[in-house]
């Protein structure tokens, strides 16, 4: 605290001050014997005020140790730092309350943290559970694909194959805090990554007869192949989602002087220019996914973005309404050499 600041706040001080001087200069000037004059009374004034100047002086440098201790440093970790220095009975009660919040606050927050791990267990408990029976569920459908009519037994198996995908989402959604102690970097082929999550579409493909076509050689990346999957499929997923019937859909994989591009390309309904900058956004489905027949969660792209930027993969997109939307993933150019350094 300044001392201009300290001496704004002794307001009630100054005004003490003026009426002991107001009460002196009068009981002199009722004592019979004593003259009250001007400079009798300026002498009065000017040693009071002198009085006054050296008690607040005493008392500011005496308080600035204390309210030092109670300023807020940029970087300062408020909430964790318990006050020690009290000296007076005053600052005593104020350090015994506030450490009292902070104990208080740190045993809440202990608290959360315990939830939140029990929580997450559960959810990884749960999603291995019921893994069980889909896959079960998936087996009971195929052995029974020949008593179904062709468009029952396909709709079965997307609406199984549907809510696979929304336990993966759950599971990376819980996994998404802890990331740092669950990935694996290694030189990993792109074609092997996507393969097998066109091959996990491949009902969507021919439902919707949409065409698609995986151009450029076969690229190695250093990142790890299980997330990467997950990304890309959830980008897939959406391009399959938003893409008509009879459309297309081009996988490129390209090699460029500072990195791998893995672009997805549809020839989908495209996303509105004002909705392109939150589509990221947890929880935004903007106005393609409020459409009735498309349901979204707004989870996908969220958890691809985030995840992609953990891995030091940069995820973008470009889209026009109509035409056809774009998402880039890229892969900086890296070595095993750059890694160790």
């Amino acid at each position: 605290m300044t001392i201009w600041k300290y001496l704004k706040d002794q307001w009630w001080v100054f005004i003490g001050w003026f009426l002991f001087v107001v009460l002196t200069a009068f009981v002199i000037w009722l004592t019979p014997d004593v003259t009250l004059s001007i400079g009798t009374l300026g002498y009065l004034v000017l040693m009071q005020a002198v009085i006054l100047g050296i008690i607040l002086t005493i008392h500011y440098l005496s308080r600035r140790r204390w309210w030092h201790e109670l300023t807020y440093k940029e970087g300062d970790s408020v909430l964790q730092k318990y006050l020690t220095s009290a000296r007076t009975e005053e600052e005593k009660l104020h350090q015994a309350f506030i450490n009292q919040v902070i104990r208080e606050h740190q045993e809440n927050m202990q608290q959360v943290v315990t939830n939140q791990e029990e929580q997450k267990d559960y959810i990884d408990s749960w999603v291995h559970e019921i893994k069980v029976p889909l896959a079960a569920t998936q087996l009971l459908l195929r052995s029974v694909e020949f008593d179904l009519d062709d468009a029952k037994y396909v709709a079965l198996e997307n609406e199984l194959l549907r809510i696979d995908e929304y336990v993966d989402q759950v599971l990376y959604v819980a996994r998404l805090d802890s990331f740092t102690k669950d990935y694996l970097i290694r030189e990993t082929s792109l074609k092997q990554l996507i393969q097998p999550v066109l091959r996990s579409q491949a009902n969507y493909f021919i439902q919707k007869n949409i065409h698609f076509t995986v151009e450029g050689d076969d690229q190695q990346v250093l990142t790890d192949g299980k997330w990467i999957s997950f990304i890309f499929r959830q980008l897939l997923s959406n391009a399959i989602k938003y893409t008509p019937v009879n459309g297309t859909i081009t996988i490129q994989m390209i090699k460029k002087r500072q990195g791998i591009q893995l672009r997805l390309t549809d020839s989908g309904i495209g996303i509105p220019k004002e909705d392109l900058r939150r589509i990221f956004d947890k929880g935004f489905t903007g106005k393609n996914g409020r459409n009735a027949e498309v349901h979204s969660t707004g989870l996908g792209l969220y958890l691809a973005k985030n995840l992609a930027s953990q891995l030091g993969v940069q995820l973008s997109v470009k889209s026009k309404v109509g035409q056809g939307t774009t998402m880039t993933l890229f892969f900086p150019m890296l070595s095993y050499y750059e890694e160790e350094r």
